[in-house]
């Protein structure tokens, strides 16, 4: 929908502005992805980790001329229209807000602790028929991610379905005013987000203030604190509760049966009974699906007459994954959603992904179902988009898409369906190629991805990106705006796989990477990562290498400092960037207090290089024991850095804390600080508010029985004592899993149980004990992750997080995943 700058600042109350007759009809806070620059509103948000001002210049030489600012460009711009107002992120929202009553349709709104984005795809499959339905693209329920999600209705649509996510008392106000539910989804009360909130309870009562003017309210009764937070909330009125103990429920589930691989619900509700087969046995997704079935209720009851949708859903992976494809392409998968909205994030994504004219970009795309939009309208917009993402390659699939062809300027070819495609695929047609499969469940792209790619072995390390960001995110905020941040990636992101987390901090504006060795930091350079690279252990072989690459060593000897500046001489450099460190006691590397005036005098005789920063290292920050320590090592290092500016008459950046320093000493940040095990997600000293980045999974082979009395394994080390079921994975030493862990020392989770690894672990695989446990042949076994977190495996072995991260061996193949 269309709107000018005029009704804009007149819905937001501002007076006149120039260029009032602009007109925009999307909106966005991010520079690097805008698909129609020309029509979209920029608003430049102010957060704890940024401040959005600084890319208006960015936006506007891409294209923008729309802007919603709380401080107006100094100077240039004319030709732009800005709405200045008091709180950009309350301007926004109240535009959404006024965007979403011109629109009479019903809307779902769902919140809870666990489950949001499950029960609104299930709710999208169980009603597409039905309905035109507009829905939160992936997990967009935050403050910022509820407006750009409500903002995409339009008057094609005849059903809303929104996410509500809060992480504090005060939030979800703002957000029922945007959303304005009519029929009301809460999922469960949990641990999540429970750090802002005194109990359980009150997180209850903050949610359900989505749902103050709701006519209908979905939850289970069977929770004692919900059925206490709906009642003293008020909403007994609009209450529509199911229940597996209550009769009185307005729903009664009076069975579940689990079969090996479906669950039969029979539910009870007006009198009637009617009976669901569902694709799943696990909890969650019974519990997600009877949600549905409460809504289902609420919208018009006779939907629920029809079984069949039920029969038919699907895992939700909501995510999108990154894996190595075949002849060195990179492939994005993402069948999470299959919509216009969902294609401009996946392809922004992509773009994000590209290295500087080494890939090409291919899009292997279906036909979009139940977009609601002419079919001529819908492929328009799409060859739009494409071409404005720059993608090099088009491959359509499914009858529709095929049909608008003509629709599509760049390289194209186009099948009637996915089996087609696959029966003239040859993986020697991708080579070199950032390939993006987005495709709609009914084509069943899954067997594309099977075919492209490079996949030998089942033992994976699942890196989760936006876990990476969250937590960049977090130790940023506990910063001034004015400090910078280095992020370590040394040992291949501490077994992450730098080239992509370098990219996701780097899209992220970090400003600045550190690696151990040259070679690293070639690698990320030959990857497109332009951002400053500090080379933290150089090595006087490689000093040429630093010179061609323009990457920034530490400066830790008078030996090294001579080699480099004979290499910079040699090559007529001026003022490259080093950075000098000094040995507060640590003693590893560095130059001592009582050198720094012979240091100054040769950085005074000469412009080869010029230091960049000076720092040290603490030793024991993360160790209250050692705080006393701590504090000699700062002054030491105040006193050393303060001299050789002094000396040399020159400003530089001075940086001591880690990342416990950053957590238990923020007011010695000083100019700037490095961050390395709190980005993966692990806080030496307590911060709970990390999300785990890396997960090592595996799956089981074979299961067989054991008699009791035979043993395990080489050298006969574990003997059963009773009849066994023992389970295979393909995981051993060679992969990395310590051998130390043999012989019911280690345990890995299976279904959500710790089972004990027997006998001795093997080069290639290893066995576990699952008699006790419900578990089958191709089941997932988690090594380390978000349930079995590494702290544990390192503390068995007596050893530190840092050890168990970086153990996965190469062989191990990282998928990265996008939340």
């Amino acid at each position: 929908m269309d709107y000018t700058i005029a009704e804009a600042a007149d819905i937001l109350g501002l007076p006149c502005t120039r260029h009032g007759g602009y007109v925009f009809n999307e909106l966005s806070n991010d520079s690097r992805r805008l698909s129609f620059p020309g029509t979209t509103l920029f608003f430049a948000l102010k957060t704890a980790t940024g401040d959005g001002h600084k890319y208006i210049s960015e936006a506007y030489s891409l294209g923008v001329r729309s802007f919603m600012v709380s401080a107006r460009p100094s100077e240039g711009m004319d030709d732009a229209a800005f709405l200045e107002v008091p709180d950009v992120l309350s301007a926004v929202q109240r535009l959404a807000e006024t965007h979403r009553k011109r629109f009479g349709c019903p809307v779902i709104g769902i919140t809870g602790s666990n489950g949001k984005s499950v029960v609104k795809e299930f709710l999208y499959h169980l009603l597409c028929r039905e309905y035109n339905i507009v829905r939160s693209p992936k997990s967009y329920n935050s403050q910022i991610g509820v407006p750009l999600s409500v903002w995409n209705m339009s008057s094609e649509h005849n059903l809303g379905i929104f996410e509500a996510g809060i992480s504090m008392p005060g939030e979800m106000e703002r957000l029922e005013r945007i959303i304005l539910p009519d029929i009301g989804v809460i999922t469960n009360i949990g641990p999540a987000h429970q750090e802002n909130f005194r109990s359980y309870y009150e997180k209850a009562m903050e949610k359900l203030k989505l749902f103050s003017r709701s006519r209908s309210l979905v939850y289970c009764s069977d929770d004692p604190v919900l059925s206490r937070a709906v009642k003293d909330s008020g909403l007994e009125s609009i209450a529509v509760p199911w229940s597996r103990t209550d009769r009185g429920a307005h729903i009664f589930v009076e069975s579940v049966s689990a079969g090996e691989l479906s669950t039969t619900l029979v539910v009870s509700f007006d009198g009637k009974t009617r009976t669901f087969s569902i694709p799943f046995t696990d909890a969650a997704s019974v519990e997600n699906v009877l949600h549905c079935i409460g809504v289902l209720y609420c919208l018009d009851s006779r939907l629920l007459d029809n079984s069949a949708p039920f029969a038919t859903l699907e895992p939700v992976a909501m995510r999108l994954e990154v894996k190595q494809g075949r002849n060195g392409s990179l492939l994005i998968n993402d069948t999470y959603n299959s919509d216009i909205n969902s294609l401009a994030i996946a392809l922004d994504f992509m773009s994000g992904r590209k290295k500087s004219g080494d890939y090409r970009t291919t899009l292997i795309l279906s036909d979009i179902l139940q977009s609601g939009s002419e079919p001529e309208d819908l492929y328009r917009r799409v060859s739009e988009i494409v071409s404005a993402k720059g993608v090099d390659r088009l491959i359509g699939i499914g009858p529709v898409i095929s049909s608008f062809s003509q629709l599509f300027r760049m390289d194209k070819s186009f099948y009637a369906s996915t089996a087609d495609f696959l029966s003239v695929l040859r993986s020697s047609d991708f080579s070199d190629e950032l390939v993006l499969i987005k495709g709609s469940r009914n084509f069943h792209f899954e067997k594309i991805t099977e075919r492209l790619e490079q996949r030998v072995h089942e033992t994976i390390m699942e890196v989760n990106l936006d876990a990476v960001v969250h937590n960049f995110n977090r130790y940023k905020s506990k910063l001034k705006p004015s400090t910078k941040m280095v992020c370590m990636v040394k040992a291949s992101a501490y077994g992450a796989g730098a080239v992509e987390v370098a990219r996701t901090l780097q899209e992220h504006r970090c400003d600045a990477l550190a690696v151990a060795v040259a070679d690293e930091g070639v690698d990320l350079r030959n990857h497109g990562i332009s951002i400053p690279i500090i080379i933290m252990n150089p090595e006087i072989s490689s000093l040429n290498v630093l010179y061609d690459y323009n990457l920034e060593p530490e400066v830790y000897s008078f030996r090294l400092y001579d080699a480099f500046v004979r290499e910079g001489v040699s090559r007529g450099a001026s003022s490259f960037p080093i950075h000098v460190k000094i040995d507060t006691g640590m003693h590893r590397l560095g130059f001592s207090p009582e050198e720094i005036p012979s240091l100054a005098a040769l950085l005074k005789g000469q412009n080869v290089v010029r230091v960049k920063s000076v720092f040290s290292h603490l030793a024991g920050s993360d160790t209250p024991e050692l705080d006393d320590f701590t504090m000699s090592q700062i002054r030491r290092f105040t006193d050393a850095a303060s001299l050789l500016e002094k000396l040399t008459g020159d400003r530089v950046l001075k940086h001591i804390l880690n990342s416990s320093g950053i957590e238990r000493f923020p007011e010695y940040q000083m100019d700037m600080v490095r961050l390395g095990i709190g980005l993966y997600g692990i806080s030496m000293s307590g911060d709970t508010g990390l999300k785990n980045v890396s997960t090592l999974k595996t799956t089981i082979l074979q299961i067989r029985n054991v008699p009791a009395g035979d043993s395990i394994g080489y050298g006969r080390r574990t003997y059963v004592e009773r009849d066994s079921k023992i389970a295979v994975i393909p995981i051993g030493y060679a992969d990395g899993l310590d051998r130390h862990l043999s012989n019911r020392v280690g345990k890995v989770m299976v279904n959500g149980s710790l089972v004990p690894i027997v006998g001795n672990i093997c080069m290639d695989a290893c066995m576990i004990d699952v008699t006790e446990i419900n578990a089958e042949e191709g089941d997932t076994v988690i090594i380390f992750g978000d349930s079995l977190p590494v702290s544990y495996m390192a503390g068995i072995l007596g050893t530190i997080p840092y050890e168990i991260l970086t153990s996965p061996s190469p062989r191990v193949q990282r998928v990265y995943i996008n939340d």
